[in-house]
């Protein structure tokens, strides 16, 4: 089975769609594929699809959004392999005690190859192999086509999967960009920190990564701007000062010329500092 999250939702048994186009059915495929090849229970998905006041015929709702979804697995299985063990769309879309479970089969899953590439992209990070580490976690990041299920409406569980999702993903990109800058590419990327700070106008990391780019790129007094706006945001927005990180980079750019600029990840807490930041 090949299931994505990381944008629209995409789940395919021998590369046949089995994702509904209905609302509910598909919100509940969503929720078994994040927790694929584990029980589910029956509370938690009425929770997802309803809240914490389910109808009384959530559990028959329920029962008759599992036999749409069976109904699709039992169109994708007629595709198994000639001489496969026989398979009933029950046998993928398990009934267990207290709840369902999507049977995969170990499946190709874009979030597990995004964190599988993620990590190697941390481990080159703190073996100094800065080259390494861009590269993978480039590679992670590629695996994003947007915005975690954008075609699917999302409950109190998949939004919560959905907010550590874009966690992990703001900490590749932050770890992929101080990479960058560690192999000088301060110029190369520009462009893109100028898009993620107004994105972010919070995000103290992704500041201080911009900051030293302007810098290292000549624009010294862009760079303390970029500082001063960040400041000025986080106390009309949030009642708070900069962080000591960023403060201590701010002075050290004041100081330094573009070829002694530091590194982010000394100045601001190894580049991973994203307190109060808004999504």
């Amino acid at each position: 089975m090949d299931i994505s999250v990381l944008g629209g939702l995409v789940v395919r048994e021998n590369g046949v769609s089995i994702a509904p186009t209905a609302p509910k059915p598909r919100q509940v495929l969503a929720l078994l594929a994040f927790n694929a090849d584990q029980v589910v229970s029956v509370a938690t998905l009425s929770e997802e699809l309803w809240g914490a006041r389910p109808p009384r015929s959530a559990k028959a709702t329920l029962q008759t959004y599992v036999l749409q979804l069976r109904e699709l697995i039992a169109s994708a299985l007629l595709q198994d392999p000639a001489g496969a063990a026989p398979r009933t769309a029950k046998d993928v879309l398990v009934t267990a005690p207290g709840g369902y479970m999507l049977k995969t089969s170990h499946a190709d899953s874009d979030v597990q190859e995004f964190e599988r590439l993620a990590g190697l992209g941390y481990r080159s990070m703190d073996a100094g192999d800065y080259t390494a580490a861009a590269r993978q976690l480039r590679e992670a990041l590629a695996l994003w086509k947007g915005d975690v299920l954008t075609d699917v409406q999302t409950g109190p569980q998949l939004s919560r999967e959905a907010r550590r999702l874009e966690e992990s993903r703001l900490c590749a990109l932050d770890q992929r960009i101080e990479a960058e800058l560690r192999i000088g590419r301060h110029r190369e990327l520009l462009g893109e920190l100028s898009a993620l700070v107004s994105r972010y106008p919070t995000h103290e990391a992704l500041h201080g990564q911009f900051m030293v780019a302007l810098h290292r790129s000549g624009r010294r007094s862009e760079a303390l701007e970029t500082y001063q706006r960040l400041r000025r945001t986080l106390v009309r927005d949030l009642g708070l000062e900069p962080s000591p990180g960023i403060r201590k980079l701010q002075r050290s750019l004041l100081m330094t010329g573009p070829e002694q600029a530091p590194h982010t990840a000394v100045a601001v807490g190894h580049g991973v500092e994203r307190r109060a930041h808004a999504i």
